[in-house]
C-alpha cells in the first residue's frame, strides 16, 4: 500500500520555519568555530566570535557595557533627549525636587533642569576622557615599546623619566599642572595627560620584553625586516590589546580626575554643565536640596563603575592565559 506523500502546504512550512532558522544558526556557529578555517576572513570572524561569547558570558561586564551604551546614546542624542536648555535660568522654578512632570530630576539654585544638564554634561565628560586616552595611549605605547625593543641607553633614559613621573601621585600632579596652566577644558586634558602616560609606558615595555626574543621576531629579522618594521609591524600591535584594556580600566580614574578638577574650579568653567562642577555647586544646599549634588554624584559613580566592569571583562577576554 502506497504511503501518502508528505505535506508541502504553507502551514507545514510555517511550522518548520523555527527549525530551519535554528539549523541555519547552528551552521553559522559551526562555520565560525571550525578548527580549519578556509579563509583569513573566516579565521578573523571566528576569533572575534569566540571573544564576544566569552565577554557576553560575564553578566557584570554586560551590565557595564549597557550603561556605557546609554551614556554614549545620551551624549550623541543630547539635543533631542534633553527636555530643557541646560543653561536656561528660571528662578521661579529654583530647587524643585525630583518627580515633577516638567523636571524629572528637579532643578538647581538657578532653576536649571538637572536632567538636561546631566545629558549635556555627559557629552563634556566623555569628550574629555576620550581626548585624554587618545593622547596618552599612543605616547605611552610608543615610549614603552621603544624602551623594551631597543634596550641599552634608550631603555635607561626613557624608564628613568617614567619612574620620576610615577613617583608623584597622579591626582596631586594633575592638580598642580591644572593650577599652573589655568582653568579650562583644554588645560584639564593636558594636565591629566601629563600624569597618565607613564603607566602605559611601563605596561608596553613589559609586553615588549615578552615578544622581543620570540621565534617569529627572529624569523622576520632573518628575512630582512628592519628594526623599525619589526617594531611597528609586530611589537606594537601585540602590545596594543593589553594597553587598550588598561585604558578602559583607567577611564574610571580619568573621569574621577575630571570631576575633581571641575569640583575645584580647574576644569570646565560655568555655566558649562560639567558633572564635577554640578556637585560643587550643590554642596551649599546639600541639606535642603540633596538632589542638586547627589544626582550628578550618582552619575559619576555609575559611569566609573561601568568602565571598571567593562575593563574587567575585556581583561578576561584578552588575557593570554585564556586560550581559544
Amino acid at each position: 500500500m502506497r504511503r501518502p506523500a508528505a505535506s508541502t502546504s504553507p502551514a507545514n512550512d510555517k511550522d518548520n520555519g523555527p527549525v530551519h532558522a535554528t539549523n541555519a544558526a547552528r551552521r553559522r556557529r559551526d562555520w565560525l568555530l571550525t578548527d580549519a578555517p578556509a579563509s583569513r576572513a573566516q579565521a578573523v570572524l571566528g576569533h572575534a566570535y569566540r571573544r564576544w561569547t566569552r565577554f557576553a558570558s560575564n553578566p557584570l561586564s554586560m551590565f557595564g557595557l549597557a550603561i556605557l551604551l546609554l551614556l554614549i546614546a545620551a551624549a550623541a542624542f543630547g539635543p533631542w533627549l534633553a527636555p530643557h536648555d541646560p543653561l536656561q535660568q528660571v528662578l521661579p522654578d529654583r530647587l524643585l525636587p525630583p518627580g515633577r512632570p516638567s523636571h524629572w530630576l528637579g532643578t538647581d539654585q538657578l532653576g536649571r533642569d538637572i536632567l538636561s544638564r546631566l545629558v549635556y554634561g555627559s557629552r563634556l565628560t566623555l569628550s574629555i576622557a576620550i581626548l585624554v586616552v587618545v593622547v596618552v595611549v599612543p605616547i605611552g605605547l610608543l615610549i614603552g615599546t621603544i624602551a623594551g625593543f631597543f634596550g641599552g641607553w634608550a631603555d635607561v633614559v626613557l624608564m628613568r623619566i617614567t619612574d620620576v613621573a610615577l613617583a608623584f601621585p597622579k591626582i596631586v600632579l594633575a592638580l598642580a599642572f591644572a593650577a599652573a596652566l589655568g582653568p579650562g577644558v583644554l588645560n584639564a586634558v593636558i594636565a591629566i595627560s601629563i600624569t597618565a602616560w607613564p603607566a602605559y609606558a611601563r605596561l608596553a615595555r613589559a609586553e615588549t620584553l615578552r615578544y622581543v626574543h620570540a621565534d617569529f621576531i627572529h624569523a622576520a629579522r632573518l628575512q630582512g625586516a628592519s628594526r623599525t618594521r619589526l617594531l611597528l609591524r609586530y611589537i606594537v600591535p601585540l602590545c596594543a590589546s593589553s594597553v587598550i584594556v588598561r585604558a578602559t580600566l583607567d577611564m574610571a580614574g580619568i573621569i574621577l580626575t575630571v570631576a575633581g578638577l571641575g569640583f575645584l574650579g580647574l576644569g570646565a568653567q560655568p555655566p558649562s554643565p560639567e558633572w564635577g562642577f554640578m556637585v560643587a555647586s550643590g554642596r551649599n544646599v546639600l541639606l535642603d536640596a540633596w538632589w542638586v549634588a547627589t544626582i550628578p554624584g550618582i552619575a559619576i559613580l555609575l559611569v566609573s563603575l561601568a568602565f571598571n566592569l567593562l575593563g574587567d571583562g575585556l581583561r578576561d577576554v584578552f588575557d593570554p592565559r585564556h586560550g581559544d
